[in-house]
């Protein structure tokens, strides 16, 4: 029998001179009639190699196109115990798996150390392009290497490169065999149908995820954890309180909507509630809400429901005495970093246009957004308004206190807002303020959305 061939070909490794009848029973390995050659997803490189290797049967790699480095660190910093911990998890694990530490705990530096570990060109992978800069920016600083950049208007590939998920998808057939290490930052969003075929393509052998909320409301954690490798170490907020974070309090203040808010959402709620009702629609089912969706489609009381449900969702979530509490809280923090939270834009640009604030959303041009964030960092700007831009990823160590006026019920944008005020400083304690309408279904919202260890103490 002639060596078997290991070959990349968009984003698939091809097996060429293997049996018809897969007789090694190589997981995922296909026969594709088209080429007349078997045919598996990229991210099988890792198993299959090995199985050939160990099972003694030649054969020929012609698939990775990347080669160990030498990668030396330009400076050196200790790391803290628990990022040893789950450094020394992930090795055992065989380099591959997801670590969950929680916002402003040292992600990014325990990547660096884990791809130095590897001694592989390396892919990391953000969600925007805020990240790849920080990303890109922490990179240099640690290697003496170049640091590509892919996204943003960028296409400069290196043996280190900085990716966001979008532009991976892109180019990840051609390039998915170019790097060994592969490292996806906030990896909960490589299970999505789109995102789940850049790690699927790729043929990186060691794998990093790091998040600090794997799990999903969708459950398709689990696949994060077939493509990216298993949990192999966590840690939560309450652990790290007051040493490598800092202490923080959580204050929920209820306010009262006005009289003619009050009418105007029992009213709508009224109509809400008795189509729900009537249609028979369970929430707590896998498919409530899209079950409302369709069938408020279908008449005119439906659409009347559904005009109901978003017209006492705005009263809850953008009320006046919301607006009043807002300037109170300001006010009493006065002389600090103050980040203040919607959960969309109009709410935002009401606040920013209400108290002359500057407000930054995903609407926000590029430059005007590393001015904000600047001027923000400096004190230039004590407050910053915004929806959902800075759930996510961007380091904002000065920020102290937060004020949420309104959000989703999701656990992670909770825990994700929560962690933008939690970089420890000197004398620092940190204060998370949720605004809450009395007697309205934000009430419920909010219950939801602190089902997590660190609301629970």
């Amino acid at each position: 029998m002639s060596k078997i061939l290991l070959e990349f070909d968009k984003g698939t490794l091809l097996l060429q001179n293997y049996s018809k009848h897969n007789p090694l029973g190589l997981h995922g390995v296909q026969w594709d009639v088209r080429t007349q050659t078997f045919r598996t997803p990229a991210y099988f490189y890792r198993s299959i190699a090995m199985s050939l290797h160990q099972q003694g049967i030649p054969y020929e790699d012609h698939a990775k196109q990347f080669f160990p480095l030498t990668l030396s660190f330009k400076k050196q910093i200790p790391l803290r115990p628990y990022q040893s911990e789950a450094l020394a998890c992930w090795t055992k694990s065989g380099q591959q798996g997801v670590v969950s530490l929680p916002t402003g705990a040292g992600k990014t530096i325990l990547a660096m150390f884990a791809i130095q570990a590897t001694q592989r060109p390396a892919l990391v992978h953000v969600p925007t392009i805020d990240l790849m800069r920080q990303w890109h920016s922490t990179m240099q600083e640690f290697f003496d290497e170049p640091i590509g950049l892919l996204g943003g208007g960028y296409h400069e590939i290196e043996h280190l490169t900085v990716t966001t998920y979008d532009s991976a998808l892109i180019h990840i057939d051609r390039i998915g065999n170019r790097f060994g290490m592969a490292v996806f930052d906030e990896c909960h969003h490589l299970p999505s149908e789109r995102f789940q075929h850049i790690a699927i393509a790729s043929i990186a052998p060691f794998r990093l995820g790091l998040s600090a909320t794997p799990e999903r409301a969708d459950g398709r954690e689990s696949i994060l954890y077939d493509i990216c490798g298993q949990p192999c170490y966590q840690t939560d907020v309450t652990e790290l309180e007051g040493r490598t974070l800092a202490p923080y309090d959580i204050i929920t203040i209820e306010v009262e909507l006005s009289e003619a808010e009050r009418l105007e959402y029992d009213k709508a709620r009224s109509i809400y509630i008795h189509f729900i009702r009537a249609e028979r629609i369970n929430f707590g089912s896998k498919n409530g809400w899209g079950e409302f969706l369709w069938k408020s489609s279908r008449s005119q009381f439906g659409r009347e429901a559904f005009e109901a449900y978003l017209l006492q969702k705005k009263l809850s979530q953008a009320s006046e005495s919301k607006l009043d509490t807002v300037w109170s809280l300001i006010q009493k923090h006065a002389g600090e970093r103050i980040l203040v939270f919607t959960q969309d834009n109009d709410m935002a640009y009401r606040l920013g246009n209400l108290f002359f604030l500057p407000t930054l959303t995903h609407h926000t041009k590029t430059k005007e957004r590393e001015d904000l964030l600047n001027k923000f960092r400096t004190g230039v700007y004590p407050v910053l308004l915004t929806s959902k831009v800075l759930n996510e990823g961007v380091d904002v160590p000065e920020a102290s206190i937060a004020i949420i006026v309104s959000g989703s019920g999701s656990v992670r944008e909770h825990v994700q807002r929560l962690g933008r005020i939690l970089r420890a400083a000197p004398k620092k304690r940190a204060i998370l303020y949720e605004l809450v309408s009395k007697d309205t279904s934000e009430y419920f919202t909010n219950r939801r959305r602190k089902q997590h260890t660190a609301y629970q103490r």
